[in-house]
């Protein structure tokens, strides 16, 4: 008799770690998939935070039900004169190019990440809190060797990492950034954690934590109140369940834009395979090419004509949009009973400014020009922002379960897009899936591209001259899907993006 197993992939060896040590201790995969959003704080600083936000796609064993859990930043209540707000620019380094991004207390809106994890808690997991939390406040408290991509990612934020002197004691100790291979430890998260899982989610709005934050916002210059954190809500949705050759795939549906564009996408392709085309990369070009045209016409109102049946074809876009690194990352669990959990989340890139001695920025979101649908500034008062973070759960007839998702703004949908192809369509390993080269079409029309395209492919790519990026190694710009894949005989696999420093283990 086979051996049954249960497999995680993540952005971080720590996060991989906790995960799998819950799986050992007997949790299922959402007490596994809590324990690595914990440990991403500590681990993936520079792009998760309990001051962030987020969603976890959930299939329950034995049903094909998935569940969507939306925990993502909602805009605040009330605005203030904008004379009294803390918002400012700063510019992102990525060798390049540089990206402006706005932070400053005025930048963050309100977290949903703490109220999302003790939700997915109370439906969902078996052991307490507490022991899921052990990982992350041991690694916070003891400290770690700061990985190689970590380091990096320090220096493409550093502007927000010496914004104030509480982030600087964390990230820069010695008045330089913490390069890779150094210690990196924070006992005040450590503490925050721990707190955290012994008084619950009220730490956040009656307690210490939460008045820490309505303080700081209030004196200095951001928007944040008690009723902010008192009127949050975590949104239960069903996913948009699109039907792909045999497979059905469960994606993130409205508000989230990303869910809608990928079964699009999806869409298209399976008709170019009803027309006997060869799904290779200039089909998935067009794929591209003509979901943005669809993005452009319909807007907000893709997902309904979806549900329609609608499938517009052979339109251009004509608007502009830059291509951002956007501060995610992903967990992706699947436990020896079927359980399968895909969780996405955000910090944006953090707002510069440590809460109280707790070892931990909220999100700058609202300084996030992708992120705000009517510009910066000018955001509507009480509403979910809009994400692309697509965490997605693929089922197959078979009883195949799949588990996956990434960072990488824009470009989620396109990697998601690519993997589930080379899934379902073309049959491949969760490594080689993960790993094939990728491309990503800017609504401008400049296309990017990954060296390993057929010969043929590349020469019709860079036909297009100006119009063309051919990238010289494959990157993090491609995003960094973190996938797991438990077989309808029980057998397992998992491939975490090396775009990203990704690891999976099988446990």
């Amino acid at each position: 008799m086979k051996a049954r197993k249960s497999v995680v992939a993540a952005g971080h060896e720590l996060t991989a770690s906790a995960a799998a040590e819950i799986l050992q201790d007997g949790g299922n995969a959402f007490d596994a998939c809590v324990a690595g959003l914990l440990m991403t704080f500590v681990a993936e600083a520079v792009f998760a935070s309990p001051g962030g936000g987020g969603f976890l796609m959930a299939r329950r064993e034995g049903s094909n039900a998935v569940t969507l859990f939306d925990f993502f930043a909602v805009t605040p209540r009330k605005r203030r004169p904008s004379r009294e707000i803390d918002f400012y620019p700063i510019y992102a380094d990525f060798g390049p190019a540089k990206q402006e991004f706005h932070i400053g207390l005025g930048s963050s809106a309100t977290p949903g990440m703490v109220p999302g994890i003790f939700a997915m808690h109370e439906e969902l997991c078996r052991l307490p809190m507490k022991r899921l939390a052990e990982p992350a406040v041991r690694a916070a408290r003891g400290g770690f060797l700061l990985s190689a991509f970590q380091a990096y990612l320090f220096t493409v934020i550093a502007p927000i990492l010496n914004a104030t002197t509480g982030v600087a004691r964390i990230f820069a100790p010695e008045s330089t950034l913490l390069k890779a291979g150094e210690s990196f430890s924070n006992h005040g998260l450590a503490e925050t954690i721990e707190w955290l899982a012994e008084d619950g989610a009220r730490l956040f709005l009656d307690g210490d934590v939460g008045q820490a934050i309505v303080r700081q916002q209030h004196d200095g210059g951001g928007y944040l109140t008690h009723d902010d954190f008192a009127e949050y809500r975590v949104a239960r949705r069903a996913p948009i369940l699109w039907q792909h050759d045999d497979a059905t795939v469960a994606l993130n549906p409205p508000p989230a834009a990303s869910g809608a564009l990928i079964a699009f996408g999806l869409g298209y392709v399976q008709a170019l395979t009803d027309e006997g085309r060869t799904l290779d990369a200039l089909a998935l070009k067009e794929a591209m090419e003509t979901t943005n045209a669809a993005r452009a016409l319909h807007g907000d109102g893709l997902a309904a004509k979806l549900a329609d049946g609608v499938l517009a074809r052979n339109m251009r876009a004509a608007s502009r949009h830059p291509a951002a690194y956007r501060g995610t990352t992903h967990i992706s669990v699947i436990d020896s009973d079927g359980n399968a959990a895909a969780a996405s989340l955000s910090n944006g890139e953090g707002n510069g400014s440590i809460v109280g001695n707790f070892g931990f920025m909220l999100n700058n979101m609202l300084g996030e020009e992708d992120l705000t649908l009517d510009g910066l500034g000018n955001w509507r008062e009480g509403v979910r922002l809009s994400s692309m973070m697509a965490p997605t759960i693929i089922l197959e007839p078979d009883g195949t379960v799949i588990a996956l998702g990434t960072g990488g703004s824009n470009r989620i949908r396109t990697a998601i897009l690519q993997v589930a192809v080379n899934l379902i369509d073309h049959g491949m390993s969760l490594e080689d899936a993960v790993t094939a080269p990728r491309l990503h079409l800017e609504k401008c029309g400049t296309l990017s591209f990954e060296p390993g395209l057929p010969e043929a492919a590349q020469a019709a790519f860079l036909a297009l001259e100006d119009k063309a990026h051919a990238w010289l190694q494959s990157s993090m710009f491609f995003g960094g899907v973190h996938a797991a894949r438990r077989f309808g005989d029980g057998g397992v696999e998992g491939a975490g993006d090396p775009r990203r420093g990704g690891v999976a283990i099988v446990v």
